[in-house]
């Protein structure tokens, strides 16, 4: 009885003002250990020689796949839509002890 309660159910959301207005990022660093992914996002705005780490979001591995997938569902719905993400010259790959971020579509070659 209880299991048929708990699938009855809906998680309710709250988004309160603060977090409804959002924060911009441009750049996103993204590092793991065993137990979570860390994703520092920034604001790296031109004419700055320094920039902040305004949101960080700590995630499980299951919660981060999630993710990965979910965005990846997205960026597919929002390049039929509107046109393929154009990401110019593939940057190097950061080296070692450098927050990655991750290609899950293979190289960046801009398609997903």
């Amino acid at each position: 009885m209880a299991n048929e309660k708990e699938q009855g159910q809906q998680l309710q959301i709250e988004l309160t003002p603060e977090i409804a207005n959002g924060t911009y990022s441009n750049l996103a660093i993204i590092n793991h250990s065993p137990q979570e992914f860390v994703l520092d996002f920034i604001a790296a705005l031109p004419g700055l020689p320094q920039a902040r780490v305004n949101a960080r979001q700590i995630l499980t591995p299951e919660s981060a796949k999630r993710l990965l997938f979910a965005l990846q569902d997205n960026v597919v719905k929002y390049e039929n839509e509107f046109g393929t993400i154009d990401l110019g010259t593939p940057q190097p790959a950061a080296t070692e002890g450098v927050g990655r971020t991750a290609t899950p579509f293979g190289a960046p070659d801009a398609k997903a």
